[in-house]
């Protein structure tokens, strides 16, 4: 993350939001060389908030209105080049370059690896394992657990919501889950929220892999690990939640003594079936 970008996110840590002052938040993060020099009219329209909204934020966060805010992000702005503009290209060029910028602050973030490595231990320990996610987010849960499964004895997937994903989430619980892992992208379905209600209910603790440090899914019980979407193109795209994925199935097969040998032993069988062309 770059130092601008680091500096808004703690400027916001801490204060309760609200979904649309957490939609400003976000969008100030994104556009962290342009923010001290943002009116009040162009951060709503980049938001896609009111104005009036601008201002609450501001109040939100402690100062006295948008100008208080502004001032502060002046005088703690950022110097020289440290935040440069998109480089030049078509909306495609454009689009990679800023999903690349999204890799890049998702690498500084991992500077610290305990928060991954405290996660991937709460998982690893979980018998069985349930890893939520839905709509936008079913792709990310999907492939998480398809790898999961390879090292960890029992994964459950809860990429499908409706009636059913309370009685699967109490399932889980009924067989000894201690934790549960959820990706959660936007935009954030309603019963996401419901879904992690309930399980931090029934005592599990909930490892959030989300778009924002303000996904209004989060608690605070629960760890956060941000990584963030681009928005480019029509749809999101989900690079960095993917590779923080990996990441953590990197922290659960080190603490799994079994990992590798339940990989080789995988690799033996899948050459004896012939199971890839390779």
């Amino acid at each position: 993350m770059s130092g601008a970008s680091t500096r808004l996110q703690k400027l916001f840590e801490g204060h309760r939001l609200t979904p649309t002052q957490r939609r400003i938040a976000q969008c100030l993060v994104r556009r962290a060389g342009d923010a001290p020099f943002l009116s009040s009219v162009e951060l709503a329209e980049l938001a896609g908030v009111s104005q009036p909204s601008v201002t609450r934020f501001a109040v939100a966060l402690g100062f006295d209105g948008y100008p208080g805010l502004r001032r502060h992000l002046r005088e703690h702005g950022p110097t020289g080049t440290e935040d440069a503009g998109p480089p030049a290209g078509n909306s495609y060029q454009q689009a990679i370059h800023a999903e690349i910028e999204n890799l890049r602050m998702l690498a500084a973030q991992l500077a610290d690896p305990v928060p991954v490595a405290e996660a991937g231990a709460l998982l690893a320990a979980s018998r069985p394992l349930p890893v939520l996610g839905l709509r936008a987010a079913s792709a990310q849960a999907r492939g998480f657990a398809y790898f999961a499964a390879k090292v960890h004895p029992d994964v459950r997937l809860l990429d499908e919501g409706g009636t059913m994903l309370a009685d699967r989430i109490d399932a889980a619980v009924r067989a000894g889950a201690s934790a549960l892992l959820c990706f959660a992208l936007p935009r954030h379905p309603r019963e996401v929220a419901a879904a992690l209600d309930q399980a931090r209910t029934a005592g599990l603790r909930v490892v959030t892999v989300a778009d924002s440090a303000f996904a209004p899914v989060a608690a605070g019980g629960d760890i956060l690990l941000p990584a963030a979407v681009g928005t480019g193109l029509a749809f999101d795209t989900a690079c960095a939640p993917m590779l923080l994925g990996r990441a953590l199935l990197e922290a659960i097969c080190d603490q799994l003594p079994e990992a590798q040998a339940r990989l080789e032993e995988f690799d033996a069988r899948a050459t004896e079936r012939g199971l890839f062309l390779e």
